[in-house]
Formats: structure tokens, C-alpha cells, sequence
């Protein structure tokens, strides 16, 4: 009799009991099956199609070499004591990994929303924090291989040494102008309705910026004013302080303790932009609206 009354009250339980209540998370903590399912979804995007995302990106930039090289590096020329061409070089090998950590990470929710696939970025267990993350860590592994495409591509070019002086300063203010950018990139993803609205961001603001940061001169040369406006500019402590990293040397300042106050400086700036980058994906701001 007891064994019959255990068995009708085992089988009289509802199978929804064997479930957690509505609204009790099942996934705590950090989900990394996600983060790690997004970021390899986001890697393979670019390199299926790697002739466009990577090697592209280390032509054109290897040709802005050549083509000033060529036309300002004739007959000695030096800049900060080296080679015209060796002092160009890590400036253009960052500035191509910036830009192409902004137009992988502007691209994901931007054309989720174009084409009606938004959905499958939000509806999966992530959170607000592991989607932006999986989209940054992507955009920067983007980054990183057109970096190091751009930086073979040179090391085979007559004249350019790529000899590292500082190795942390290469990697610390590498990695800081990606994730700067990745972000910035995401914020934009975020904001833009349409691949128009991207390319205006892309067009006027971080082309100019990337360009107009002393990839190709020292700002030294230029009038006082210019110099303030070049060192209210994000992207020049980003190219000195990676070329500092190389040459030993950079126009940020007098002392290696200057371009050390640039690197706290860029990781702080760079937590602030990840914080509100965050807050717009936790507001859902023209993704859930």
C-alpha cells in the first residue's frame, strides 16, 4: 500500500514542476557558450570573405606607403631621427587596424536591423554586457589580423625597419585604438538606421580623425593652435604612442612618463565609452523599439 501511494504521488506531478518558476534565470553568471558562440559567429563573418576584410585593407594601406614614400622620401628624408618610411609605418599599420575594427563592429547590429535579423542577436541568453563584448573581442581580432597583413606587407618594403623598442607600448596602445574604435564602431551600429548613416560616420569623422592624428608628420611642425587641436584628438595618442612603441620615441612628449600618462589616459577613455556604449544596449534605444 505504501509503495502503490508513493507511486500515484510521484505521478500525479505537473512535468511544468520539473522546470524552474517563469522569470528564475536558468543561466547565472557569465554565459560562455554564448559569448564564445557570438564571437565565433562574428569572426567567421569576416573571414569568409578574408580577401575583402583583410588583405584589402594591407593593400591599400601598404600603396598610402608608396605613394608617400615615394614622393616625400627621397634624399635622406628624416622624421624623429629615422627613415621617412620607418617612421610612417606603425602610424599606417594602426590606423588600418582602427578602421577595420570600427567597420566590422558597425556592420553587426546594423544590418540585423536592415535585414530583419536583429532578432537572432537578441533573443538568445546574452547579456548587455556579453553582446558587446563578443562584438568588441571580434572587431579586435579583425584588427589584430589586418595588423599584422599591414605590418608583413611593410616589413618586405626597402627601407622600412619595424625593430620593436617598446613592446607594450605596441601592444597596450594597439589594443586600446581597437577596442576604442570596436566601440565606437558598435555605438554607431547602434544608432544608424541605414548603411548611409554608417558610411557618414566612417567618411567624417574617423577617416579625418585617423588622418588628420600625425600619421604622416609630427605635430611639432605644426602652428600652436593645430597643436592643441591635435592633441584634443584621441587617435594621435593612439598612432605616437604605438609608434613610440617601435621607434623609442614620439611627439607626445619630452619623457617616456608623457606617453605613459597616454596610455592610463586611452584605458580610461575607453572605459567610458564601453559604459555608455552598455547603457545604450541595456535601453534598447532603436534596437527594441
Amino acid at each position: 500500500m505504501a509503495d502503490q501511494a508513493r507511486t500515484q504521488q510521484n505521478t500525479s506531478k505537473s512535468p511544468a514542476s520539473e522546470f524552474p518558476a517563469r522569470g528564475v534565470p536558468i543561466i547565472t553568471g557569465i554565459n560562455h557558450i554564448g559569448l564564445w558562440s557570438l564571437y565565433i559567429k562574428e569572426v567567421r563573418r569576416f573571414l569568409k570573405v578574408q580577401t575583402q576584410t583583410i588583405w584589402a585593407p594591407a593593400v591599400t594601406t601598404l600603396l598610402f606607403l608608396v605613394i608617400f614614400t615615394v614622393a616625400l622620401g627621397r634624399s635622406g628624408r628624416e622624421v624623429l631621427g629615422v627613415p621617412f618610411a620607418t617612421f610612417v609605418a606603425p602610424g599606417l599599420i594602426v590606423m588600418g587596424m582602427m578602421q577595420n575594427a570600427f567597420a566590422n563592429s558597425s556592420f553587426s547590429l546594423l544590418a540585423g536591423k536592415i535585414q530583419g535579423t536583429i532578432i537572432d542577436l537578441l533573443m538568445p541568453p546574452l547579456s548587455e554586457g556579453e553582446l558587446m563584448g563578443g562584438i568588441v573581442a571580434a572587431a579586435v581580432t579583425r584588427a589584430i589580423f589586418v595588423g599584422g597583413a599591414v605590418a608583413l606587407a611593410m616589413a618586405l618594403w626597402p627601407g622600412v625597419s619595424l625593430a620593436a623598442a617598446h613592446p607594450w607600448a605596441i601592444v597596450w596602445f594597439g589594443l586600446m585604438g581597437a577596442v576604442m574604435l570596436a566601440l565606437l564602431g558598435l555605438m554607431t551600429s547602434i544608432w544608424a538606421e541605414k548603411f548611409d548613416h554608417n558610411a557618414a560616420i566612417s567618411n567624417f569623422i574617423v577617416a579625418p580623425l585617423s588622418l588628420l592624428s600625425g600619421t604622416f608628420y609630427v605635430i611639432d611642425n605644426l602652428a600652436p593652435a593645430f597643436q592643441m587641436i591635435s592633441r584634443l584628438n584621441p587617435f594621435f595618442y593612439v598612432i605616437s604612442g604605438f609608434r613610440f612603441g617601435f621607434l623609442g620615441q614620439s611627439d607626445i612628449g619630452d619623457t617616456n612618463w608623457a606617453v605613459i600618462q597616454s596610455a592610463i589616459g586611452l584605458g580610461v577613455f575607453n572605459v567610458v565609452l564601453a559604459i555608455m556604449t552598455y547603457a545604450l544596449l541595456k535601453s534598447g534605444w532603436k534596437l527594441k523599439d
